[in-house]
Formats: structure tokens, C-alpha cells, sequence
């Protein structure tokens, strides 16, 4: 069995002395898709922040390919492959579309390579190119922000609330362009409260209540077995 991209084990976090993460495993398949369910308050965003190096664990092992990672900065793992699009998108609100991209050539990709993996995957944006990133609707800005992820060649995708704030048509446009980056060898974990969406595109998916993982597996299965923990909220 291959090493995950991702491997979790026994993760604890807290704010102050209330712990949220109460011990969480989980582990990432290389070249899948993963769903991370569960509602509000479960934990989901915390562990976001601590695999991508914007929040310190009080215990347990994060490894990435196989190499052990927690306490690293997030600078750090963006080089070795991790790049994680937070909840409400970041973008340069200032900027053209055009010029939100090339940014990411600061990164060693030559800027037109990233110019057409951007357009290639979303031709909105190259209708866009001129227009200031700020101006643009919530769904083309999760584009853009998307776009600029990939811009670094990542092993592993983490999606922080795809679909916060945006039109179910443009939610679903989204994860179907989520389908085909995890086609080309990119691996994704994407933290979701909204299930269905995430799990008609997802190889696994994992459910996390109470700040741990309380159940791990196929779509089809998830969905039979926890849909009142994981369809709790508009789904």
C-alpha cells in the first residue's frame, strides 16, 4: 500500500483551554478526492489550519508524502506541495485577473504556463483577464483563487468551504472542474459543509463531529450511514 499524501494521527488543537481537536486521524490517498463533512463547530476548519501550518498542535503527528510536518510554516509547505484555498477566497482585489496570476510566477513557473492552465480550466477567467479581481462575482473570484493554487504545481489541494456564500449552478461548475484537477495527479481534500456537491465528486469521504473523525469510507456508504450528522445543514 502506497504512502497517503496526507496522514493525520491522534492531532489535538485548542483555543485557550478548550480543546477542539480531540484527537483526529486521518489519512489522504495519493490522486484522490476526499470529503471532510460534518457540521458547524465540528472542527473542520481548525484542522485546516493546523495541517497548513496557520495553527500550532498541542500533539499528534501530521505527515505529508511521508515526511513528518507538523510545526512547519506555511511557506515551508507550499514548497514541498500543500496549498490550501481558505474560506472567502483570496484574491487581490486591486489587481486584474491577469495580474493576480502572473503574481504567482514569484514561484519559479513561467508566468504564460500559468496563464494557460488558469484559462484552460476556467475560460471565464480569459473573458476576465482586464477586469479588476475585486469586480468580479463571489463564484469568479473562487476561480481566480483556485487558479492561483495551482499555479504552484501542489501535491495536495486543501478546499476550505468550495461552495461558501455561492449559487448551487456555480457550486456545481466548481467541483466539476475539482474533478478534473484531481484527474491530472493532484490530490484534494475538500472541507465542505454542504455534502451532497463534495461527494458526487469525492473517492472517500470522512465525517468529523465533536473535533474527531467519527466515520470513514466510500461516498455512497457516508451518505447511507451518517446523513443526519452530515445533512444536518442544507446539503
Amino acid at each position: 500500500m502506497s504512502v497517503p499524501i496526507l496522514d493525520v494521527i491522534d492531532l489535538h488543537a485548542a483555543y485557550g483551554r478548550i480543546e477542539v481537536l480531540r484527537g483526529v486521524d486521518l489519512a489522504v490517498p495519493r490522486g484522490a478526492v476526499m470529503a471532510l463533512l460534518g457540521p458547524n463547530g465540528a472542527g473542520k476548519s481548525t484542522l485546516v489550519k493546523v495541517i497548513s501550518g496557520q495553527k500550532e498542535a498541542t500533539s499528534g503527528d501530521i505527515h505529508l508524502a511521508g515526511v513528518h510536518v507538523r510545526g512547519a510554516r506555511s511557506d515551508d509547505l507550499a514548497r514541498v506541495g500543500l496549498c490550501t484555498i481558505p474560506e472567502g477566497r483570496s484574491v487581490f482585489p486591486n489587481l486584474t485577473v491577469e495580474e493576480n496570476l502572473v503574481l504567482m510566477s514569484y514561484a519559479g513557473v513561467p508566468a504564460p504556463a500559468i496563464l494557460d492552465t488558469a484559462y484552460a480550466y476556467f475560460p471565464r477567467l480569459h473573458e476576465r483577464r482586464h477586469q479588476l479581481a475585486g469586480t468580479m462575482s463571489g463564484g469568479e473570484q473562487q476561480m481566480l483563487a483556485m487558479s492561483r493554487a495551482l499555479a504552484s504545481d501542489p501535491a495536495l489541494l486543501l478546499l476550505d468551504e468550495l461552495s461558501m456564500g455561492l449559487a448551487p449552478l456555480i457550486v456545481d461548475e466548481l467541483y466539476e472542474t475539482v474533478a478534473r484537477i484531481a484527474e491530472s495527479g493532484v490530490s484534494i481534500l475538500c472541507i465542505e459543509q454542504f455534502a451532497r456537491t463534495a461527494l458526487r465528486v469525492a473517492d472517500y469521504a470522512a465525517v468529523m463531529s465533536g473535533g474527531r473523525i467519527v466515520a470513514t469510507g466510500e461516498p455512497g456508504e457516508i451518505l447511507e450511514t451518517m446523513a443526519d450528522v452530515i445533512l444536518g445543514g442544507a446539503a
